[in-house]
């Protein structure tokens, strides 16, 4: 009896542990947020503009990857490389799960008949030009998994960016994959799929 009473309180002071450790990673990264990240991204990772990507909902894994790749040097970003410069692998971790937990944001998209363009991109692919359906590895809802990002919901301005990056090779830090398809893909066809996306 007293053996198990022991074990219970055991786990219940691990939890609390826990519980605390939670909160202060929390209350951490909330700090970094409105020092530096909330300028460009938001409080809450809604972003401030559509240049700058939106966080809020993202997966904390993709996140804290792509912070420690811009730390590396493996993502380039001049502007990332300075904001990262000083963040522990923990604290990016702890921001990666601050913004997962934030609502992302819905709009349709601005233009219809394009997003149906990318819409049948993203789902068919082009068999005349060799490019793969993007559902095939970003899923039905475009909510990626713990190692490819969510693309719903994201501004198409930012998207196509990034595919134009992995098209001329300036973006190498994620999936091969990602090169080896974009290049495939034309101008017209990223701007469709990204404006598809944004409205997911």
């Amino acid at each position: 009896m007293r053996a198990g009473f022991k074990w219970a309180a055991a786990l219940a002071m691990a939890a609390s542990a826990s519980t605390w450790a939670q909160s202060a990673d929390e209350a951490r990264a909330k700090k970094i947020v409105t020092g530096v990240c909330f300028v460009c991204h938001g409080a809450e990772g809604e972003s401030s503009s559509e240049v700058f990507p939106r966080l809020a909902g993202q997966h904390w894994e993709y996140i804290a990857k792509q912070l420690e790749n811009f730390k590396s040097g493996k993502r380039k970003s001049t502007a990332m490389a300075d904001m990262v410069a000083k963040l522990t692998p923990g604290e990016m971790v702890a921001l990666g799960k601050y913004f997962e937990k934030q609502s992302a944001p819905a709009e349709p998209p601005k233009d219809v008949a394009l997003a149906a363009v990318g819409r049948y991109i993203f789902h068919n692919g082009n068999k005349y030009s060799g490019v793969a359906a993007c559902v095939s590895c970003h899923g039905e809802g475009a909510l990626g998994t713990t190692s490819l990002p969510r693309l719903a919901g994201q501004y198409a301005s930012y998207t196509e960016s990034q595919l134009k990056l992995f098209n001329t090779r300036e973006r190498t830090n994620d999936n091969a994959v990602m090169h080896s398809i974009v290049a495939k893909m034309t101008p017209l066809e990223m701007a469709a799929v990204a404006e598809y996306l944004s409205g997911k």
